[in-house]
């Protein structure tokens, strides 16, 4: 599901395979593993580098495995697995004692732009790919954890509102425009090869990492506490049942 790779001090975990990269346990827990890998390695400075094969980063939950359950009460306790799994790995890569980057080599959705956005710089390929929150379109409601992620990298009001409630899909310029992709560049490749020129930089700095961590817990305190709730995918417990949660 995930391979892991490094370039001197620059750790490049790739999520592979042509498909979209939906982030189902399977993929959730592969994703951990590596990050569990990196963590425990004895350097004294690194980086992490995310990226997927092919044109998609990832198009976020795996609503389908949630649903191929008939039972809805089931389905409901998969969508559920899902949602706390992907807290658990944004949690990670926000405990993580290094930088952090994602390449992002394509479509990056709904659950999918949010770990992209969990990243401390966000990259991007201008040829293909837009990054988009589309709960919209589907029918979603939004997780309020989502929002604080989405409120902690955006700072136009204008932008935000467009992000949520306009559903616009964003290029790379555009969303170096917008302050939320930090460089983009003509390929997949170039945007890794970008990518491990900045990790190589932020390791150079020999920054304690344990100080660096806690550090982006502080900066991202509102978003960890917002994880502590068990708001689901497809779940609604407003007083409005007529829509979904995401």
């Amino acid at each position: 599901m995930c391979t892991l790779q490094r370039n001197g001090d620059v750790f490049i975990l790739i999520i592979t395979g042509g498909g979209e990269h939906r982030l189902n346990p399977t993929l959730i827990d592969s994703i951990r593993a590596a990050l569990a890998r990196v963590k425990s390695d004895p350097a004294r400075s690194a980086a992490l580098i995310t990226t997927g094969e092919g044109e998609f980063y990832s198009t976020g939950y795996d609503l389908a495995w949630a649903r191929s359950d008939p039972d809805p009460a089931q389905a409901l306790a998969r969508a559920r697995v899902m949602s706390e799994k992907l807290r658990l790995l944004v949690k990670d890569l926000i405990s993580l004692p290094m930088p952090t980057i994602a390449a992002v080599n394509g479509y990056a959705s709904a659950a999918g732009f949010i770990l992209a956005l969990s990243h401390d710089y966000v990259l991007m390929r201008e040829d293909v790919g837009r990054l988009s929150m589309g709960e919209l379109e589907i029918n979603y409601r939004l997780s309020m954890w989502f929002v604080r992620v989405l409120r902690s990298k955006i700072g136009s009001p204008q932008i935000l509102r467009d992000v949520v409630l306009r559903a616009e899909k964003i290029d790379a310029r555009r969303g170096v425009e917008w302050g939320i992709v930090d460089s983009a560049h003509a390929t997949a490749a170039a945007t890794v090869a970008a990518a491990v020129d900045l990790g190589a930089d932020m390791a150079a700095r020999r920054w304690d990492g344990k100080l660096y961590a806690a550090n982006r817990r502080t900066v991202f305190a509102e978003v960890l506490a917002a994880m502590a709730s068990d708001e689901t995918v497809g779940e609604d417990t407003s007083a409005d049942k007529g829509h979904s949660k995401m």
